[in-house]
């Protein structure tokens, strides 16, 4: 037998070792991707300096200055330019083939289309499924997308089938609905109402009964031409979203009254917690709304795009030109990236994204900021004149590089 002490003795000496096996290992570990010299803008980890960005197993393994490029698979030098966490498009329209209404193949964009190339890595699709023919959406598209997919669930079955069948109430489940959120906790954040013509309530109280029973919260797309904004607003909860927020249309109210000030009614909300997304779309952003808006202090807590054919290919283009807009409407680069990150996260309540933390999936965008004379389109064809514009150079979506712009991440070719 040896003596108490020997043996005490022993058992720190090799819990030293292995202490030092540890470090040595970390220390060791590989780097798959560092990215070096560029500007770090992390409003999650209240990072906004000069700082390099390790990624190792398709997560972030540190951010820091001065990482050693020695022990990197692969370096990106992104001198001059922004890395950011990937950006998050809470309003989207992504079913593609469901040969339904709006979601018929036709308006509807694949994701990966158009996201990864705008810094883009998750995307939430604003109601165009309903309880009945969400596990095809999530089967199809969801699935088989590296873009992440979340979703809003649509109040309506079948979701955005057009009218009349959308405004069916006896279709407007709450049981149901409430059901297949809970089915799919990890990808649906909420339900939404947006398209309704008739004065009665019970669409949206059928909305709130299926947030409240599946514990989610609630987007509001504002379609709906018979319900004042006062009353809706009231009616919403604190974290619910309000989208469509700096337009002027038929179908819904303006948030400015007739001398262009902010109504009683969204400055009480926005105390009261209501989140306000952009919902750009085809034709529910304007400028002579949103200019003035920025000014008296509501700043968008999202930049959803309302991301469908039409609206790429008119004044919308992407969520990336959409935060352009805004910086030079007024906003901070810190705050468009924000409001595009973490901003966004917490509004859907998805807190392991948008951000760089030691730990988190690594969805990186590395964006730079152009500077000339640009203009930007509202869409009532009206233009605004700017010298910056965000562009993407290169999209990292869970560790692996999905967009190049200019070949940050290949290798250089000798021309003789």
């Amino acid at each position: 037998m040896f003596p108490t002490s020997f043996t005490g003795r022993c058992v720190k000496i090799l819990l030293i070792i292995l202490m030092l096996v540890i470090v040595n290992a970390a220390a060791a570990q590989e780097i798959d991707i560092l990215i070096k010299n560029g500007h770090v803008i992390d409003p999650g980890n209240s990072i906004d300096e000069p700082m390099d960005v390790a990624i190792t197993g398709g997560k972030i393994l540190k951010v820091a200055k001065g990482i050693p490029a020695s022990g990197a698979r692969q370096v990106i030098d992104a001198t001059g330019m922004f890395v950011t966490p990937g950006f998050i498009d809470p309003h989207t329209h992504v079913f593609v083939g469901s040969n339904q209404g709006f979601a018929d193949g036709f308006s509807c964009v694949s994701p990966d289309d158009i996201t990864l190339k705008a810094g883009i890595t998750t995307v939430v699709d604003a109601g165009t499924s309903g309880w009945r023919n969400f596990p095809l959406f999530k089967k199809n598209i969801i699935d088989r997308s590296t873009t992440r997919v979340l979703a809003f669930l649509n109040i309506a079955g079948d979701g955005m089938t057009g009218f009349p069948s959308e405004e069916d109430m006896n279709d407007m489940d709450a049981r149901m609905t409430s059901l297949v959120i809970k089915q799919y906790p990890e990808i649906i954040v909420g339900v939404k109402l947006g398209h309704f013509r008739g004065k009665e309530w019970t669409p949206f109280e059928s909305a709130m009964e299926a947030c409240e029973i599946a514990n989610v919260l609630f987007f509001l797309e504002c379609h709906l031409p018979e319900y004042p904004l006062d009353e809706l607003l009231k009616r919403m909860r604190p974290g619910d979203i309000f989208s469509h927020t700096y337009c002027t249309a038929s179908d819904r109210e303006c948030i400015l009254d007739e001398a262009g000030r902010l109504k009683n009614s969204v400055i009480e909300a926005k105390k009261k917690g209501i989140l306000f997304d952009v919902g750009h779309g085809g034709a529910m952003f304007h400028f002579d709304i949103a200019v003035p808006a920025l000014k008296q202090g509501l700043v968008p807590n999202s930049f959803g795009s309302d991301l469908h054919r039409s609206s790429m290919n008119s004044g919308m283009k992407n969520m990336l030109e959409t935060m352009s807009k805004f910086l030079n409407m007024g906003m901070s680069l810190k705050d468009v990236i924000n409001s595009a990150t973490w901003s966004t996260a917490n509004e859907i309540k998805r807190t392991d994204l948008g951000n760089l933390k030691a730990g988190a999936e690594a969805d990186v965008a590395i964006i730079s900021v152009r500077k000339g004379n640009f203009g930007f389109i509202d869409t009532k064809n009206n233009k605004l004149q700017g010298d910056r514009r965000l562009e993407a150079e290169m999209t990292i979506k869970g560790g692996k590089v999905v967009w190049d712009l200019n070949g940050l991440g290949a290798k250089n070719l000798s021309m003789k």
